[in-house]
């Protein structure tokens, strides 16, 4: 009986290995195959044509909805792929683009892409001869006007599979499933296109508080001497976002309240710790008022999108497949929410992204006015949070 069971379980062990030997060749013959260029390099493509409409197409019909005015402002957008940044919505633009918030510029003049038009509407572009030097993904000034930044959607695929191979030991970039991640992270094209209203987000805050921006884009310089590694300030810092997450799922308004109370008491105890240093407050607070917001109006208009009646995406995206209708929002912001607790181990300031988005999410919950005083010089989101808490 016992040679019996032995041998089951070396032939469960062989088969267990051949699996994993086939799937890591499987693996490495899939990774070969991964596009290391953009198709279509000195125009754009239909299919990114049709992403950067619906850009435009949502905002315009939801983006009021989002935020007051943001559905209503005239924001252009540049894309660029591996050799070229494309320059749409935007006639007869002035040379370059102004690096925000250093304003560097950048950059030469913007030339008509020939032979091609978008929906109907000339658009420009220029090469990039440094690699190094790019839009980036954030919000630039050209002229006087602020503009969206994204890299295209396939150079964007592109981009993260030569970085994350970087990234690895040099025995496991060859059968790395790289496309698994990126399908999680930016795979359907309702996720690229939330990116894109991010940074067009940015525009917004550019426009309505651009000293504001200017100051939170600035304190970044401090993410240097933030103490991402110490486990006693990441452990409470779990424990806060834990608190958080809570309270935005609370059942009622009273429990969601009483949650940020506990949420905001967790913070102040972080803080007060003697390792940590008070520049760092200021810190934490301008990068959520800066990304956290941001991120915010990203996963609200692909919600609002998919539960709006009447609201229909464009058929000229019908094309992508990769295009889910917003149909996967709900779960991706449930997803999103759940990232704010995972992200204690980690460096760089991306936990700022959630805590922030987080914040304002309960804010649009406890206190319906909290947007007409978010802009306000110096108001943060846990301010608004402790009126909250602190009131009768």
């Amino acid at each position: 009986m016992r040679k019996s069971i032995r041998r089951v379980g070396r032939y469960v062990a062989i088969g267990f290995v051949l699996l994993c030997v086939a799937a890591v060749s499987i693996s490495a013959l899939i990774n070969r195959a991964l596009p290391t260029h953009s198709q279509v390099v000195d125009h754009l493509s239909t299919l990114e044509k049709a992403r950067l409409a619906e850009v435009f197409h949502l905002r315009q019909a939801l983006g009021d909805k989002v935020w007051p005015g943001w559905g209503q402002k005239d924001i252009p957008v540049i894309v660029y792929n591996e050799k070229y940044a494309f320059l749409i919505g935007y006639a007869d633009p002035p040379a370059g683009w102004i690096k925000m918030p250093q304003r560097v510029m950048r950059g030469g003049p913007w030339q008509l892409v020939p032979d091609d038009t978008f929906q109907g509407q000339a658009y420009y572009r220029q090469p990039l001869p440094d690699p190094k030097i790019t839009p980036e993904n954030f919000t630039v000034l050209v002229g006087q006007r602020w503009v969206a930044t994204m890299e295209t959607r396939e150079y964007a695929e592109i981009s993260f599979y030569a970085g994350f191979r970087k990234q690895l030991p040099s025995g496991l970039r060859a059968v790395f499933p790289y496309p698994v991640v990126w399908k999680l992270l930016m795979g359907e094209t309702d996720t690229y296109i939330g990116a894109v209203e991010h940074e067009a987000f940015h525009c917004f805050q550019g426009m309505l508080a651009p000293s504001r921006l200017e100051e939170a884009e600035n304190i970044n310089r401090l993410q240097a001497k933030y103490r991402w590694d110490d486990s006693a300030l990441n452990n409470a810092w779990q424990q806060e976002m834990n608190l958080l997450v809570k309270a935005v799922r609370a059942a009622s308004v009273d429990k969601a309240a009483e949650l940020a109370g506990a949420f905001l008491a967790e913070r102040d105890k972080r803080r007060a710790a003697p390792t940590f240093d008070n520049s760092l407050v200021i810190y934490e607070r301008q990068r959520e008022w800066l990304e956290g917001l941001a991120k915010y109006a990203e996963l609200s208009i692909g919600r609002l999108a998919a539960t709006t009646p009447g609201y229909k995406s464009l058929s000229s995206l019908t094309a992508d497949p990769n295009f889910k209708h917003y149909a996967t929002r709900e779960r991706f912001w449930s997803q999103q929410l759940d990232e704010a607790r995972r992200l204690m181990g980690r460096k760089g300031e991306v936990r700022f992204y959630y805590s922030g988005m987080a914040q304002a999410a309960l804010l649009n919950r406890l206190l319906p006015c909290w947007k007409e005083r978010i802009f306000n010089q110096s108001v943060m989101l846990e301010d608004l949070l402790r009126e909250v808490v602190h009131r009768p």
